[in-house]
């Protein structure tokens, strides 16, 4: 078992980008089974009314159709790092994550949490994604062949609130997603990562947007798998590509065992007995 990938300088225009895509998913490693992310904003990046131009209900649509496609044909298991989907009745998107099995089948969606509304000392500023899209409020872990996956998005990565509750849900392979500025991504993105798997004991997939996007706006690369040590097990820091590493579910279970943090955890409790 593989976990991959895929890095992604994204723009505006969806049919760009696809092509893209499709050329980095043909140099994926041969063997199967390969666990696969994209990063986020995965169709269109960087312009709001590319984002509404191209979003669709979920389950339906050619951007969806595309994906379970590439999952069916490659023979993957393919996460979808973020895209936009309609809400009904509402002039918003939901940022959402798509978990596709290798005969297409989409298993789960995850809504992104946390929403990015900062201000960055870069070119671009003011980052408002509220503008645009509405938080959910749901957590997602499901079952696969590599073990439970725990969803998230980019901007959640600050919250280990989210990533504790995804762990005693039972996770074990962290999904991030991601499209961190150049500015955030050089002071943050791997101490964040690290923290995450280390504290959760668990593997850490993070697919990232690269480059430049138009309007200032940056991002960092810096793709990576991470082991549930913190171990970097690979990493693309410049540039489209993709990354691939082993997964070792015995490696998992061996820290776990080791240092049983989970069960150790003891604030929870304390809090709930002592309001």
């Amino acid at each position: 078992m593989e976990l991959v990938a895929i890095q992604l300088n994204a723009g505006a225009d969806w049919p760009a980008n696809q092509a893209r895509l499709e050329g980095l998913l043909h140099q994926l490693p041969p063997g199967r089974p390969l666990l696969v992310q994209l990063p986020e904003n995965a169709v269109v990046f960087g312009n709001r009314e590319a984002a509404r131009r191209w979003a669709e209900p979920l389950g339906r649509g050619p951007v969806q159709e595309t994906f379970s496609r590439w999952a069916r044909e490659h023979g993957v298991w393919l996460v979808v790092g973020a895209i936009p989907t309609c809400i009904e009745g509402s002039d918003k998107l939901h940022s959402t994550c798509l978990v596709y099995d290798d005969q297409g089948r989409r298993q789960a969606h995850y809504h992104k949490v946390h929403l990015f509304d900062v201000q960055v000392a870069d070119g671009h500023g003011r980052y408002q994604e509220s503008a645009t899209y509405q938080a959910g409020n749901e957590l997602c872990v499901i079952d696969s062949p590599f073990g439970r996956l725990g969803l998230s998005i980019c901007y959640d990565l600050r919250f280990p609130e989210l990533y504790r509750a995804l762990r005693e849900r039972g996770a074990e392979i962290l999904m991030v997603p991601a499209a961190f500025t150049r500015v955030t991504g050089q002071a943050h993105w791997l101490p964040l990562l690290q923290a995450r798997a280390i504290e959760n004991q668990c593997y850490v997939l993070a697919a990232a947007q690269v480059g430049d996007h138009g309007a200032g706006r940056q991002t960092w690369g810096h793709s990576v798998i991470l082991d549930p040590w913190g171990e970097i097990k690979a990493c693309l820091p410049t540039g489209e590509g993709l990354v691939a590493a082993p997964l070792e579910p015995e490696r998992l279970a061996g820290i776990r065992r080791q240092m049983p943090v989970a069960q150790h955890a003891r604030l929870t409790a304390v809090w709930r007995d002592n309001p």
